[in-house]
């Protein structure tokens, strides 16, 4: 046996070099397969790398040690194969095929993960695309390793990369949102990127007309509200993003490219998910959208019309969706066909052409590879079924040396061949698998499913296996499935924590033999089942819950179980723990994975938290509860992540395996690594099964996400291993052969008899109950005998119905017992009613089971508390948004949004709430007013700096009261503009509006911010003046309510005294109006019933008891109040009041006859009548009184509210006009802010232009160097090529000098065999294969430039050969000819080469210069833009918008655009209008001459008569002189003049004198000047004091007012006026006006006599009159 050898022994024995090799995959492609020749194709499928032989169906498997294979591509030309791996920093592996010898190993730069490859058709060229966070493009020269150029592309997921195939140039990049062509521009040894987005059109198939966003050339102009600026600048980007901005309501749904393929006149055929097919041409990339031609027939419902795939043959192409068919797309111009090709399986996946084309790869979605094969007879060949979904569990057929067998999620079963892996039968169960397991005592197998069930399969046959048995166990789902070593039982562990014992044996039918309960959450069955012994140890390992530690269960199974199973199980199935001596042990951390070993005396477990192995010893001696297991021997796992551990069949191999994808076997006594294969890669999440056939030579190994089968064999085993194992294999299949052929014969006996091997669970429950038992015990009975019941449900039934049978009649008389004792318990609570209180019992009492009722108590104790605990969370929660919401909406503001109604009419004012301005506000506004002052004082210095310096000459006295009168004037000093331009009416409230800066001058950013703000705090003024208003306004309400309510006290007593049924009205604040009464809920708003305590109840009760006691004992007796009752009415004085209610009390006698009264009482009647008489007047003179004194109450109340309604009608005008005032602010601060964001628009757009002007002027750097780079190297390339072509030239020329010494003859004949060359045969194409290939010979190939270079070579060695010398000629000569003739014919291909390369680096440095002049032109147009740009900024600076107040009767024009709309306006030549006015200013100067002319004559008319005139008038005058002389008075003072002969100088001392005068008449008026102006002041404050008084006058007079308004209101509502009074008063006053108007005609005549003697006076001054002589 193998456990018979010792440790050291196998520790030299594991000295020896183990390996493991990789004999066969098992995979199915997850991306797409390729083609790597015309007969293989290769797909990567986990660690590997599989490919295929079309034709001979083997398989070979090429693995990446790195990890899992990332993205493949293939060469076809070059026959190689490139693959990435999945690590940090991955890598491409490049590998020759069929050698599959590493090529070469290509490293860039890119961080996690390739997600792309594409080899060229033509050259050495490989293109890769990377993931985040690069997405890096990057072509490659895979030869030499190297990069030639790279290019980034943030954000951008690419779908599909393709070369062109007739140009390497080019590569086509595909999205599900974009496609993008890419150039790669070489020149010599430099490469470049040039990417072009392809413009894709709408969902709806029209194409997108799209604007250039950075210089917008169709934005509108609008002359009133400033420039119209792009959208970006609006959305204020100044950035890269700026260029390609879009807002959400301009972005439009595109058509989303899923597969493009190539053409060969380098279009591109693209499909869309909408089911558009683009042609995209490859000059001018322009997209057109190719239509359909609809056939005549229908299709059916296929998808066809979305073609997810396509594949271009001649004519059209191939295309596939996701109905499963191939359709052929006949292409015409600009329509195409559809036409049906094939039909495959399942939905289409990829589709590829062989080399030749005359073979189709098809692959499905599922992984199947179909090859459809072109010909005269088609064949549609299935090259690879896939399974149904990825492997979940495998195991080997016994002995495991032939067969394997698999499963898949979806319940189907494969059968593999183990020489080479084929597929040799499958078996759909059609339903979700779990778990696989294959029997070591037959050839059988059972499956485990999610609903519990267990299917058990013959697995005789390989090529037909059969479902022969199924059990349904519980409704929980399979979680483990286990054979112990010698096939006795099948342990099946469920997801509940059942672990089902099943014999293994066909030929018992399986049978159930019970199940064991353990841990939920099994995480491993471990058995041990030794050959010699009678015994099956089970260990089971289970979490413990809510701890860190592992529960471990040692259960053992009789071999005979079989015979025993119903003295160890009990009636339900359960296995009895004493009679299986189940163990129960714990371990203080926890494990992922735990075996038993063959001794039975240690475990194995590897450990969840920490990487480690560890070995535990079992006790040796029996114990009881659970034991504590400490490690033994702990080991390094080099493993990471969870792990599981499994034992080989001979139990001498512990093998472990974990989420790194490693296994690893390990020696089971020192727990050394002696072998270790990386078979799966952490990527795809470890290794999910091992199993090692019996043998111990056969390994399989399945992936857990990688969908990978990988068969491993021992390439290298020590021989004392080797030798164990086989030993152990076979003493194991000869103890098992006579079992396992009893087990074939039960097969072959059974299958002739089918319905012996039918499940117990089939079985329908048909047994009819005959026992009399009641009701509820028939209804656990009840079951659906349609449907299928668990076989763990059966055994319940089957224990209830014996525990019925058994105990019905004890049952029936205990119930009747218990009716009896209930009916005795009811007439005991019946006769306690009717006892005293002191003898009742509590009910509470009669319970017989007091803890189950105190159990329902505290359980609707929790529930209550639960339900309290979830009201008071939800209160609370709502306590706290209402808290929120009064914070925010009412405490926050410092004055509260109130409203006051009025008393008989509808209407309400409202107040402005207000919020209190914070601090930063309050600073912002103190510094501009700080600014504005600062401001007007130092305007103010200027202008006295400017008047003094203008001023100099003036008196001081002047400029003292020019100081004096400039400090009155400040205090009433206010803006210079009139009240229209000031845009708003703020003024009528009282505010200071002298700081604002007026609109024509708001022109900086800073003014405007300054503007804003104090706007804002006029804005807060005026609401705040108004609310001063309104709160005067409340008070007075206020009251005028207490006041209503005091009269209305009085109006009660009346309406009482007087027994009136009028109503009393009392106003009260409306809800609105006292806003705070919301807050406050009344307990009336309560609905529900307030919860008491029972403590509140009890002390409510005891006061309840106290007032009771309290009012009893102060029902004393009390005879003054019951005297005082009798005799005076309760009170001791009658008070006026009560005259209406004194009743005058007849006398007694009034009942007795009339005729039986006697005097005395005839007496008394009258004085009753007399008392009742004048009592009644006394009655009648109150109520009239009382009435009069209601009357007035009531009119009192009724003016005094219509007065405050009157008020409050003005204080609703002065809100509307503050809310106008608020308004015109607000839409003054609107406009600014309107502004400030327009500049704001404007200074982004200047910023991103210079920005954009910045990178444009990098680029043109850029260009300019990359012009200068390339015309240097075209320069020194130029120069290589003109030395090669010089030196070409020089062969030619030296040629005859070198053979000068031979005959001219032989040098004429060798001459002409320097100049011939071989020719190069063409290599010939089949005619068929030339009408399949669509492509033809591509250019520029590495490759076939090298073969026909070396065709050309092998030419030239056939020219050289010896037997084509000239006759005559030396060898010698022949072979420096022949040397010569080679070295020429080398350096023509050097020339051609270089020429190629020199009109490529030509093309090169022409598209750099294009390039460059579309960078400069792109710089000009920004400085264009800026210009522009600056124009508008400064027009915008300059045109403000200002607010104008109109008056009423200015209203603006309606239609305001009749002054800049030209709509109907013609353009016609300048010339014309210049001509024509032209013409109309030479006949309108003309006519101007014409009349001057006229105007001259008439004037030389007028002018002839006006002398005559004046002649007449000089003769008159001259007659009038004469006459004067003869009537000359000779005076005094003429006699005076002739006579004196110093008359001028007695002239000039009159003048003197009079001067003299003159002057002090002057110094007295200003004098009195002076006096008048010192008058004027005071009179001034004199008038400043009497407008004071005259304004408390008018105070006093308003309110006198209102009393006398009172009063005359009073005196109409009590009669109107005598008609004589208004006559009177009317006399009066026509006669104060005659008055007023006489005395003011008195003064005006005083007026007129003064003015008229001061003018007489003045005239006779200046003019003295000549009387005459």
């Amino acid at each position: 046996m193998a456990q018979s050898r010792e440790p050291e022994e196998r520790q030299v024995a594991a000295l020896g070099s183990a390996s493991l090799s990789v004999r066969w995959v098992q995979g199915f492609p997850k991306q797409n397969v390729h083609f790597v020749n015309d007969s293989t194709i290769c797909y990567p499928s986990g660690n590997f790398v599989i490919f295929i032989n079309i034709e001979t169906k083997k398989k070979t498997v090429l693995q990446c040690m790195n990890g899992i294979v990332g993205v493949v591509a293939t060469n076809i030309p070059y026959e190689v194969v490139a693959f990435s791996d999945r690590k940090l920093k991955p890598l491409i592996y490049v590998y020759d095929f069929p050698e599959l010898t590493r090529r070469t190993k290509l490293r860039g730069n890119v961080l996690l993960d390739y997600t792309l490859l594409s080899f060229s058709y033509c050259g050495t060229y490989l293109a890769s695309y990377s993931s985040l966070p690069e997405f890096e493009l990057a072509v490659w020269n895979w030869e030499s390793n190297v990069i030639l150029c790279k290019k980034s592309q943030l954000g951008v997921d690419v779908s599909q990369m393709t070369f062109n195939p007739m140009n390497w140039h080019q590569l086509c990049l595909s999205s599900p949102n974009s496609v993008t062509v890419w150039t790669v521009e070489r020149s010599n040894e430099e490469h470049i990127l040039k990417a072009k987005s392809i413009k894709l059109p709408m969902e709806d198939g029209s194409i997108f007309d799209e604007k250039d966003l950075i210089f917008p050339s169709s934005l509108p102009k609008d002359l009133i509200y400033g420039p119209v600026l792009p959208l970006s600048a609006i959305a204020g980007l100044v950035g890269k993003e700026a260029e390609t901005f879009r807002p959400k309501d301009d972005l439009y749904p595109l058509l989303h490219p899923t597969m493009h393929c190539w053409t060969p006149t380098n279009d591109l055929y693209v499909g869309c998910e909408e089911g558009h097919l683009l042609v995209i041409n490859g000059e001018s990339w322009k997209v057109t959208i190719l239509n359909k031609i609809e056939d005549q027939l229908p299709m059916g419902e296929r998808n066809f019309i979305s073609p997810a795939i396509l594949a271009y043959q001649k004519g059209g192409v191939l295309a596939s969706g996701i109905d499963g068919f191939v359709y052929s797309f006949i292409i015409k111009d600009s329509y195409y066909k559809v036409e049906d090709f094939l039909q495959v399986e399942g939905p289409v996946e990829h589709l590829m052409f062989s080399p030749s084309y005359k073979r189709l790869l098809i692959q499905t979605d599922k992984g199947s590879v179909y090859i459809y094969t072109f010909g005269e007879e088609p064949t549609l060949n299935k090259t690879l079924e896939a399974c149904d979904g990825k492997f979940l569990s495998v195991d080997f057929i016994t002995p495991g040396n032939k067969h394997c067998v698999t499963l898949t999620h979806s319940g189907e079963v494969c059968i593999w061949y183990m020489e080479d892996g084929a597929c040799v039968s499958r078996i759909y169960l059609k339903t979700s698998a779990t778990v696989l397991a294959c029997s070591p005592s037959s050839f059988s197998a059972v499956v485990g499913t999610v609903s519990g069930y267990v299917h058990f399969l013959d697995l005789r046959d390989a090529k037909s296996p059969q479902a022969i048995h199924k059990a349904f166990l519980s409704e929980s789902s399979v979680q483990h499935l286990l054979y112990d070593q010698r096939g006795i039982y099948l342990l099946v562990g469920t997801s509940e924590g059942h672990i089902f014992v099943i014999s293994a044996n066909p030929s018992r039918i399986f049978q159930i033999l019970g199940f064991v309960e353990v841990g939920k959450d099994i995480l491993q069955i471990s058995t041990v089942s030794l050959l010699e012994s009678d015994i099956v140890e089970v260990m089971v390992l289970s979490p413990v819950p809510q701890t860190e530690r592992s529960k471990l269960e040692i259960f053992t199974l009789p071999r005979l179980l079989p015979q025993v199973s119903t003295s160890i199980a009990d009636q339900r199935g359960r296995m009895i723990d004493e009679l299986i001596h189940k163990i129960l042990y714990e371990i203080e951390h926890t494990l992922s994975s735990a075996v038993l070993d063959f001794q039975s005396k240690r475990v194995y477990g590897f450990c969840k938290e920490v990487p480690y192995i560890c070995s535990y010893l079992l006790p040796e001696q029996a114990h009881k509860g659970i034991c504590i297991l400490k490690p033994h021997q702990k080991v390094q796992s080099k493993h990471y992540g969870p792990g599981m551990l499994s034992l080989s069949p001979h139990g001498s191999w512990l093998i472990s395996r974990a989420k790194c994808g490693t296994l690893c076997i390990r020696d089971i006594y020192t727990l050394e690594t002696f072998v270790s294969c990386r078979s799966h890669s952490h990527q795809g999440h470890g290794i999910q099964s091992v199993r090692i056939s019996l043998d111990g030579q056969n390994i399989l190994v399945n992936g857990r996400e990688d969908g990978t089968l990988v068969y491993l064999r021992w390439r290298r085993l020590g021989g004392i291993l080797t030798t164990e194992t086989l030993d152990y294999c076979q003493q194991l299949l000869t103890i098992m052969s006579n079992a396992m052929e009893e087990e074939d014969n039960y097969f072959s006996v059974a299958q002739s008899d089918s319905s012996s091997l039918r499940s117990e669970s089939q079985h329908s429950i048909n047994e009819n109950v005959s026992l009399s038992i009641d009701s509820s015990q028939e209804a656990l009975l009840q079951v659906d005998n349609t449907k299928e019941i668990p076989w763990i449900q059966q055994k319940n039934q089957e224990a209830l119905r014996m525990e019925i049978k058994l105990f019905s009649n004890k049952r029936r008389e205990i119930k009747t017992g218990m009716k009896e004792l209930a009916k005795t318990i009811l007439n005991m609570m019946e006769e306690n009613e009717t006892v005293d209180n002191i003898a009742k019992l509590d009910p509470r009492e009669f319970g017989l089971d007091l803890e189950e009722l105190e159990r329902l108590h505290d359980e609707s104790e929790e529930e209550i508390e639960k339900i309290k605990k979830d009201v008071e969370m939800y209160n609370l929660a709502k306590r706290y948004l209402a808290e929120l919401i009064k914070q925010e909406c009412w405490d926050s503001m410092a004055v509260k949004g109130r409203a006051l109604k009025c008393f008989h009419i509808p209407c309400v004012v409202e107040n402005f709430p207000m919020k209190e301005r914070t601090d930063e506000e309050l600073k912002k506004l103190t510094r501009v007013l700080q600014q504005k002052k600062i401001e007007t004082e130092c305007l103010k210095l200027r202008k006295e700096i400017v008047e003094f310096q203008s001023t100099m000459t003036l008196v001081k006295k002047r400029h003292e009261e020019d100081d004096e009168e400039e400090e009155d004037d400040v205090a009433v000093k206010d803006t210079n503009l009139p009240n229209y331009m000031f845009g708003s009416q703020s003024t009528d409230f009282g505010i200071h509006a002298s700081l604002l800066s007026s609109q024509l001058e708001l022109h900086s950013r800073e003014e405007k911010i300054n503007q804003i703000i104090l706007l804002k705090d006029i804005i807060y003024k005026v609401k705040t003046a108004f609310n001063k208003e309104f709160d005067a306004a409340y008070k007075q309400k206020e009251f005028e309510i207490a006041r209503i309510k005091e009269r209305n006290v009085r109006i009660q007593e009346i309406i009482l005294d007087l027994e009136l049924e009028e109503p009393v009205w009392q106003p009260e604040f409306d809800d609105y109006e006292k806003p705070e009464k919301i807050l406050v809920v009344e307990k009336s708003e309560i609905t529900a019933q307030k919860y008491v305590k029972p403590w509140q109840k009890v002390k409510a009760e005891l006061t309840t008891i106290r007032e009771t006691e309290e009012r009893l004992l102060s029902r004393v007796p009390d005879t003054r109040r019951r005297a005082l009752m009798d005799m005076m009415g309760g009170v001791l004085e009658v008070k006026k009041e009560d005259i209406l209610r004194m009743v005058i009390p007849p006398p007694a006698f009034i009942a007795k006859p009339d005729a039986l009264w006697s005097e005395e009482e005839k007496k008394q009647f009258k004085e009753y009548e007399k008392k009742v008489k004048d009592l009644n007047e006394e009655r009648d003179k109150y109520r009239k009184s009382v009435e009069a004194e209601l009357r007035k109450l009531q009119n009192s109340i009724q003016e005094s509210t219509q007065n405050f309604d009157d008020y409050l009608k003005r204080l609703f005008e002065r809100r509307v006009k503050a809310e106008i005032v608020v308004n015109q602010e607000e839409l003054k601060i609107n406009n600014l802010i309107f502004s400030l964001l327009l500049d704001e628009e404007i200074n982004s757009r200047e910023t991103f232009l210079n920005n954009y002007l910045t990178r444009k002027q990098e680029e043109k750097n850029q260009t300019s160097e990359a012009i200068q780079k390339a015309r240097e190297d075209l320069d020194v390339y130029k120069e290589h090529y003109d030395n090669l072509l010089a030196e070409d030239k020089v062969l030619d020329r030296s040629f005859k000098k070198e053979f000068s010494e031979i005959p001219s003859h032989q040098v004429d004949m060798l001459y002409k065999l320097f100049k011939r060359r071989p020719r190069i045969p063409k290599p010939k194409v089949h005619s068929d294969a030339a009408s399949s290939v669509p492509f033809a010979e591509r250019p520029e190939s590495g490759k076939l430039n090298k073969d026909a270079f070396a065709q050309l070579m092998k030419g030239m060695d056939d020219m050289d050969n010896i037997n084509n010398m000239p006759e005559g000629l030396g060898p010698s000569v022949w072979e420096h000819f022949c040397m010569t003739r080679r070295v020429k014919v080398e350096n023509e291909q050097k020339v051609k080469q270089k020429a190629a390369g020199l009109v490529e680096m030509a093309a090169f440095l022409r598209r750099r210069v294009e390039e460059d002049d579309k960078v400069q032109q792109e710089i000009e147009k920004v400085f264009q833009e800026l210009i522009l740009l600056q124009e508008e900024k400064v027009k915008f600076e300059l045109n403000l918008t200002i607010q104008i107040l109109l008056k009423q009767g200015q209203v603006e024009l309606e239609n305001f655009q009749l002054f800049l709309e030209y709509s109907d306006a013609i353009l016609i030549n300048r010339n014309i209008i210049e001509d024509l006015n032209s013409v109309i200013r030479t006949q309108g100067q003309k006519k101007v001459t014409s009349m001057m002319e006229s105007k001259d004559i008439h004037k030389g008319i007028f002018q002839i008569e006006w002398e005559h005139k004046k002649m007449e008038m000089e003769m008159e005058d001259l007659n009038q002189k004469a006459w004067d002389i003869q009537m000359l008075f000779f005076s005094r003072e003429r006699q005076k003049y002739l006579n004196e002969p110093n008359y001028e100088t007695l002239i000039a001392l009159q003048i003197g004198i009079m001067e003299e005068t003159i002057a002090v008449l002057d110094k007295t008026h200003k004098k009195n000047v002076e006096n008048c102006k010192k008058l004027l002041r005071k009179l001034v404050k004199f008038g400043n004091q009497k407008d004071v008084a005259n304004y408390t006058l008018s105070c006093n007079l308003r309110e006198e007012l209102m009393a006398v308004s009172e009063r005359k209101d009073i005196c109409r509502a009590l009669g109107s006026e005598l008609t004589c009074e208004k006559i009177a008063k009317k006399q009066y006053e026509n006669m104060m006006q005659q008055q007023k108007l006489t005395n003011i005609s008195k003064q005006q005549a005083e007026q007129i006599l003064i003015l008229q003697a001061e003018v007489e006076r003045l005239r006779m001054k200046t003019f003295p009159a000549l009387l005459p002589m």
